[in-house]
């Protein structure tokens, strides 16, 4: 039976533990106690220092009579008695102050240690606190920059990240560039996150500063007349409001319109509307409809992505102009096949206007600039006029009736609008759109609208769980899945989590036997760029599309605007566009054929040719197998499943 005494009696049964024996408290804990109580007041802390100056120098006058008393100790003489003169000259010594005589002179030696260490001590104080003031201005970011030809950066996203790394590739040959990042955030944020997320930027010095982008008294510290370039960031959550104030805020501390503004912008109007009312000094980004036009064409065009990021970022192959005064009087057509190791794709006329895939009769002048895509600005060499392609034969090709094509997604905000706005200009009569969202971050009020012409959408709700996906994959045989993330429904971490769970998840199903679904393609959008790779591991082969985009186009105008009207014509649904098309469209399979034989069948098509893709180097997403701007003498083999990249009317 057990001993009643050691019973809880049911204490504990919910958790609950038995009640503590009470200790009893020993002197040590007892006198740490008080001493922290007590340390807090200043009279009390001076006394305990008082006190230990005592029992130091006893300690010390123990120590030196001690040591003199061993053997091996050199002694020229025998030291005095021990008494009260010992202990004071000792006492006195840590004061800093003589061995006095009479006791007057201690009490007048200590109260000039008292005085001195008084004064002494609120000269220091006040030095320190100076000194700390100053820090903490410097920390908080409130100091006017001096620095002049920097790119200002006002406010704060995630693209600002690859905006930097951008920039400073673009800047590798520049002697000291630097970047001014002018936003509400705390100096020590910003330079944190910077570190941690941005990596090593080379040369590129980037100097924070804090204030409040919208307020033009803010702004002076900026030295906004003397920045090279300006980039407004739309913070997400304030929207166009916040950059269009911006905008006027720094117009009314510079009025030099020779500064670009590069600024980030959602609506169309909008970016008109600043556009013209500041004379074209304001070149609107509009980065949601970019990145939703690049997920749309991902979907439907393998290696368009891999074009698109290989344009837009300052590594490999760029955008460049040239004047070539022996062009002048010659025509577009004749220019396309002048230059062995650039792809022209424009012309700025002597007004100044860019025309992107123009007529082919379109004559050039002296003051014309070609518009042509290179490794460099050096390769940009006029290599003659092919006399010898000027006939090349445009082979007829009977194309297949486009068939109905259906289409999955899954997740859904305002880009899902954006995004079927794109593609339903070129999906074929009959197809079919399902939307599968969940409930919990949806609102089923905002499907009620959906219109896109002959394209029936439907949509219905989930759970999120594995199961309910495979019964809507089920369902029909899905041509593409395009996966979006619940942009302002939940935070960004979380939607692309989401995103990267249902890659998983597609996937998953892909290898199942029976699915319907073996040959689909899917594309995700991730929000965070930071995401990206992660994603990549997420869905193996498969595309992510990110908010990376935004940053590059962004980038690549703040250092050449001139390349803004260039990615609105490429980037908008109207006018020229970049083309992945079916190498079997323009040359039979089989038989090797020199590059600028493939430019010269494409022109005959109204087409601007600019590269192609080899299947056989691509992986199942498209994001490899582009070759870029090949020399013209390059010969080449088109197989099945190769394209040719071209830029042309959309079809």
């Amino acid at each position: 039976m057990a001993n009643n005494s050691q019973r809880t009696y049911g204490q504990g049964a919910q958790g609950e533990s038995s009640a503590p024996k009470a200790n009893k408290v020993s002197f040590m804990s007892k006198l740490k106690y008080n001493f922290d109580n007590s340390i807090a007041r200043s009279g009390v802390f001076v006394l305990y220092m008082l006190l230990a100056m005592i029992v130091f120098s006893a300690i010390l006058v123990l120590v030196k009579y001690g040591l003199y008393a061993l053997p091996f100790i050199s002694n020229s003489g025998a030291l005095p008695g021990m008494n009260f003169e010992t202990f004071w000259g000792s006492f006195a010594s840590i004061l800093g102050r003589g061995t006095e005589a009479t006791w007057a002179d201690r009490i007048v030696s200590f109260c000039y240690w008292v005085i001195t260490v008084a004064i002494a001590g609120s000269v220091t104080g006040f030095i320190v606190g100076a000194i700390q003031r100053t820090f903490e201005r410097l920390r908080k970011g409130k100091s006017p920059i001096i620095d002049n030809g920097h790119t200002l950066i006002l406010g704060w996203s995630n693209r600002v990240f690859p905006i930097l790394k951008e920039l400073a590739v673009a800047n590798e040959n520049v002697r000291k560039p630097k970047v001014v990042i002018f936003s509400d955030k705390t100096r020590d944020f910003m330079e944190d996150e910077i570190e941690s997320r941005a990596g090593d930027l080379g040369k590129l010095k980037v100097i924070t500063r804090t204030g409040d982008v919208t307020n033009p008294e803010d702004l002076k510290r900026a030295n906004v007349s003397e920045a090279k370039s300006i980039i407004i960031l739309d913070e997400d959550a304030a929207g166009d409001a916040n950059v269009v104030s911006t905008v006027l805020a720094v117009k009314a501390v510079n009025a030099n319109p020779l500064i670009k503004i590069v600024a980030e912008l959602d609506d169309a109007h909008t970016a008109e509307a600043l556009n013209v009312s500041t004379n074209g000094q304001v070149l609107a980004v509009r980065s949601h409809d970019v990145i939703a036009r690049v997920t749309a064409q991902a979907s439907r065009r393998p290696g368009l992505a891999a074009v698109i990021l290989d344009l837009l970022d300052f590594d490999g192959d760029e955008i460049y102009f040239a004047e070539v005064p022996a062009l002048s009087g010659k025509t577009y057509s004749e220019a396309l096949l002048a230059f062995n190791t650039a792809s022209v794709i424009g012309l700025v006329d002597a007004n100044g206007k860019t025309h992107i895939n123009p007529a082919l009769g379109m004559q050039l002048e002296d003051s014309t600039k070609i518009i042509a895509i290179a490794e460099d600005d050096d390769k940009v060499v006029y290599t003659g006029v092919r006399e010898d392609l000027g006939n090349q034969k445009v082979i007829s090709v009977d194309k297949k009736a486009p068939t109905a094509e259906h289409l999955l997604i899954i997740g859904w905000s305002a880009m899902g609008r954006s995004v079927l706005n794109e593609l339903a200009g070129f999906l074929p009569k009959g197809s079919t759109v399902h939307i599968v969202y969940q409930s919990r971050w949806v609102a089923a009020a905002e499907f009620e609208s959906l219109s896109f012409g002959d394209i029936k959408v439907t949509h219905s709700a989930t759970s999120g769980d594995i199961h309910d996906l495979i019964e809507v994959a089920k369902d029909k045989k899905y041509n593409e899945v395009i996966v979006l993330g619940y942009r302002n429904a939940i935070s960004e971490a979380e939607a692309d989590a989401q995103t990267m769970l249902t890659m998983l998840q597609m996937n998953q199903l892909f290898i199942t036997d029976g699915n319907g679904v073996e040959q689909t393609r899917l594309v995700a959008e991730i929000i965070d760029s930071r995401k990206a790779e992660l994603a990549r591991v997420a869905a193996v082969d498969d595309m992510v599309v990110s908010d990376n985009l935004a940053a590059l186009l962004i980038a690549q105008i703040s250092e050449n605007p001139a390349l803004a009207p260039v990615f609105e014509d490429l980037f908008d649904a109207d006018g020229a566009t970049l083309n992945v098309r079916p190498i079997e469209e323009y040359v039979p399979l089989g038989k090797a054929i020199d590059y600028a034989e493939l430019v010269a069948i494409a022109r005959g098509h109204g087409e601007s040719a600019i590269g192609y893709r080899r299947v056989a180097n691509a992986t199942k997403d498209g994001s490899t197998g582009v070759e870029l701007n090949p020399e013209k003498t390059t010969s080449y083999t088109p197989a099945a499943g190769d394209a040719l990249v071209v830029i042309g009317d959309l079809q």
